[in-house]
């Protein structure tokens, strides 16, 4: 099925409640080609333009789903919101850019999705359009499953604030050039609510918040100064960052007495070191 608008969408879903929204189909396809998924049938949304683009709604940006990495990856949208510009550039090569959407980074929910750390940063949220209306929830309540979508629902916006304040997104792949992140940080600036808003991605099945850390390093900038911070504590900031969001492993039962205690395995000290230093590098380019 291939509606011409959200409504047509809805009503096709509600038609065949078994049936698969796909836009861009990166993910889905993948999964399809490898067997994870077998639809009962797909209800394509490349014909719908009213998500294809993005509006200004009191004081926010109400984003389409279906505008595609490449779309935001472009100067006069990273004027707008430059985390999510650069979390869409680095989504991976040209043909994945030109086909995969910001809707369905969200929906299928890949622990390596670029743009969820973007969103779990600036605390945006999404509508929901489904046979009932329309509802808006926390990108984070979706992820986690707190508010699921619910059957004959699209995802049709995202909500996202503008802060007109510095934001940065930085991730570190497994191998060169664009690729699947090993971790990904976005951190934005809030100067109205004096505060720093962080989200590592790629480490856990969700995007991950440092709250503390986040509290701890705004209460220690100038908001009505220069905004500057000694690099001793940007370098405090990454470790802080990186020890909340990947905790000690649990201890071996097979070695009851600790006789490793105090080593780290070698592929968690080597993420706890990438994901310190993204967090140090992307609160130094946002106050810089």
């Amino acid at each position: 099925m291939l509606p011409a608008s959200l409504d047509e969408a809805v009503a096709a879903l509600a038609a065949m409640p078994t049936a698969v929204p796909v836009a861009g189909g990166t993910d889905l396809m993948a999964a399809v080609n490898s067997g994870l998924l077998r639809p009962a049938g797909l209800v394509g949304l490349g014909r719908i333009s009213e998500i294809r683009g993005w509006q200004y709604a009191d004081g926010h940006a109400l984003l389409g789903a279906g505008l595609t990495h490449a779309r935001m990856g472009r100067p006069d949208f990273a004027a707008l919101i430059p985390a999510l510009a650069a979390a869409a550039r680095a989504a991976g090569p040209p043909q994945i850019r030109n086909a995969g959407t910001l809707g369905g980074n969200i929906a299928s929910a890949a622990p390596t999705g670029d743009a969820l750390p973007v969103l779990a940063a600036l605390e945006a949220s999404v509508v929901l359009t489904g046979p009932n209306g329309s509802r808006e929830v926390p990108v984070s309540h979706l992820l986690t499953g707190m508010d699921p979508l619910r059957p004959g629902e699209l995802l049709a916006f995202v909500r996202a604030p503008l802060l007109h304040a510095p934001q940065v997104f930085l991730k570190a792949t497994a191998r060169t050039g664009p690729g699947r992140a090993m971790a990904s940080v976005a951190l934005v600036l809030d100067p109205a609510r004096r505060g720093v808003r962080c989200a590592v991605g790629a480490v856990a099945p969700m995007p991950l918040r440092p709250l503390e850390a986040e509290q701890w390093v705004a209460s220690l900038i100038d908001w009505d100064g220069a905004r500057t911070l000694d690099p001793r504590v940007c370098t405090a900031f990454g470790d802080y960052v990186a020890m909340a969001c990947i905790p000690d492993p649990v201890g071996d039962p097979a070695d009851p007495a600790g006789q490793d205690a105090g080593a780290l395995p070698p592929a968690v000290a080597h993420l706890r070191r990438t994901v310190a230093a993204l967090a140090r590098r992307a609160l130094g380019r946002a106050l810089s």
